[in-house]
């Protein structure tokens, strides 16, 4: 069964509440994930941002939105309970509870309605797949930054050579390799198919060294395992023991599987991985906006 909607999960967790007794939020995530039949496979997957489970939390706005329409209550730090209000609803026999449902009490209207924009943005949330307003800016964020590694892989590859020359050195050295722009710059040896072919320090100290091959192809070009075997026996004629392969293209399966029999350690890096590199280490991109997710610190306060 594929991961419940937020909205799904309210009846139901309210349904458990029914005994009147305390319940942990662990408590609740336990016994929803076994209601909806849930793999484990599907209580492990996790927002785009790897922070939290996506059921986890999914029931966590179902029972924020409980409370906020005063069905359910806090009534010491950790433990939810149902309210007066949450007991007549189930006597009531709702085929189900959503948003909708709990538009019919006051306390939630208000929660919906304190600013024009937050109205817009509940609004927004009951089109996209019932997805909580966590997973709505995670996604959003994921498809930007999908565009602009696409818009950056487009710019690269109808740049110069030797600007992919230099991007890669920028790049290795933002990520802490090479010592220096001065020092990564020596390091690289020949220009060679429109890619760079050398040797970069590993640290600053210079007591490795990597053995560097990119390739700036075009999408559909992929570098197979032969271009692979190749780099491994050049780093064999170097003595060296480690390889970074860098390309604007993607790696064939066969390349990707190929494990050298000596103590050859390779890093493949594909276009994909390239551009998100580029992303995460600013080069190249600007900063237009940032939104901080912030939550209530109940150690501060005392309570959940």
């Amino acid at each position: 069964m594929a991961i419940p909607d937020y909205q799904s999960i309210m009846l139901p967790l309210l349904e458990l509440l029914s005994d009147s007794k305390e319940h942990t939020f662990r408590e609740m995530v336990e016994f929803l994930a076994s209601k909806f039949n849930l793999t484990d496979e599907e209580r492990k997957e996790l927002l785009p941002s790897g922070q939290q489970a996506i059921f986890d939390n999914r029931v966590g706005w179902a029972r924020t939105y409980l409370k906020k329409a005063a069905l359910i209550e806090s009534p010491r730090r950790g433990v939810n309970q149902i309210t007066k209000r949450g007991i007549n609803a189930l006597v009531q026999k709702p085929d189900k509870i959503d948003v909708k449902y709990l538009e019919q009490f006051p306390e939630f209207i208000e929660f919906r309605t304190t600013k024009k924009e937050a109205l817009e943005i509940e609004d927004k949330e009951d089109i996209s797949n019932n997805q909580t307003p966590e997973e709505i800016l995670e996604y959003s964020y994921q498809k930007i930054r999908k565009s602009l590694s696409q818009d950056l892989l487009n710019k690269i590859i109808n740049l110069p050579p030797a600007f992919f020359e230099k991007l890669v050195v920028d790049l290795i050295v933002k990520m802490g390799y090479g010592g220096s722009i001065k020092d990564a710059g020596k390091a690289i040896g020949k220009t060679n198919d429109e890619g760079i072919d050398g040797t970069i320090k590993e640290d600053k100290l210079g007591l490795d060294v990597i053995y560097l091959q990119a390739k700036r192809w075009q999408p559909g070009n992929i570098v197979g395992r032969p271009e692979i075997q190749k780099f491994v026996g050049a780093l064999a004629g170097q003595g060296a023991k480690k390889g970074i392969f860098i390309t604007t293209s993607s790696f064939s399966k066969e390349a990707i599987e190929y494990t050298p029999k000596n103590e050859t350690k390779i890093v493949l890096i594909d276009g994909e991985r390239l551009a998100q590199l580029i992303i995460d280490y600013d080069l190249g991109v600007s900063s237009i906006a940032k939104y901080e997710v912030k939550r209530i610190d109940n150690d501060y306060f005392g309570e959940e």
